[in-house]
């Protein structure tokens, strides 16, 4: 086994700190594979150093260590698009909010939160949980059947509840819906604008003959959105209401973009090192 010359890649790119950093590696791992191969080279490993901003490698790996190989077998529960998507619109809602908020945080892809939100996703389960985990996230469901929606259709309709609530504390809506109380429920939509929820994971699942409040569905799409921190805190409101970005917390550095504590963006500095696998044969 030897190894190539370190061999520069042509990088120097600026990455918005969510789901497409994660992204950004996945590309530059495919120009570190295509550039080694070009080198008849068998294998590639592209070190990426994180300057600041948001360290995109912190939850890359599960705690198994094996959130890559999953995912590189396909097993992703949810699509690039669709979790980009679902990213895109919480961060555009959570902008938009009346009365404007003045420390709504920047969401942030988060794949811990992805494999919390299948596991449960694929136990078809219309209900919260595991109850283990509730304690430290916060949690949305949606689920339909029959024609295709995208996960977005569900995302806006958490965002709809709004007109069931009465900012800053709930009065026509009791936070603790669905679970004690009549009437409308609108804590889907208060996780989701909850200020300081700046990590969001979910997962899509096909379940069969789900029970979706006593009614069977045969083929029911199930999406689940786990959120950290979490929010929908008993007597606290969402967010504090003032002029965008006016009250961000510190870590921030003053960072603004649409209205949302914002970071910035990440400067990654990359090394493709190309290994060769060949060997000389040997003759009996």
């Amino acid at each position: 086994m030897h190894s190539s010359p370190h061999f520069p890649l042509n990088i120097g790119s600026l990455y918005p700190a969510s789901v497409s950093s994660v992204h950004a590696y996945q590309k530059v791992q495919r120009e570190c594979m295509f550039t080694c191969s070009l080198l008849d080279a068998a294998a590639a490993l592209c070190i990426i150093l994180s300057v600041f901003l948001t360290g995109i490698l912190d939850k890359y790996l599960d705690e198994d260590g094996d959130w890559w190989e999953a995912k590189q077998r396909g097993k992703r529960a949810i699509t690039d698009s669709d979790a980009q998507q679902i990213l895109d619109l919480h961060n555009k809602l959570r902008g938009q909010v009346y009365p404007p908020a003045s420390n709504m945080e920047y969401m942030v892809w988060d794949t811990e939160l992805e494999r919390t939100a299948e596991e449960w996703a694929e136990t078809c389960l219309w209900e919260h949980g595991p109850a283990g985990l509730l304690p430290q996230i916060g949690q949305n469901l949606g689920a339909h059947w029959g024609r295709y929606r995208p996960p977005t259709f569900h995302v806006q309709a958490w965002y709809d509840e709004v007109k069931d609530y009465t900012f800053p504390y709930p009065q026509e809506c009791n936070p603790y819906c669905p679970f004690h109380c009549s009437g409308p429920v609108c804590t889907h939509y208060t996780q989701l604008v909850w200020a300081t929820s700046s990590r969001i994971g979910c997962a899509v699942n096909l379940c069969y003959n789900m029970n979706v409040w006593g009614q069977i569905w045969a083929k029911a799409v199930y999406l689940v959105c786990n959120y950290s921190p979490k929010g929908n805190w008993w007597g606290h409101s969402p967010y504090k209401h003032g002029t965008p970005c006016s009250a961000c917390p510190p870590s921030y550095g003053g960072g603004c973009k649409d209205n949302l504590c914002y970071k910035g963006a990440c400067v990654c500095v990359c090394v493709c090192v190309c290994v060769s696998l060949k060997h000389k044969s040997r003759a009996a």
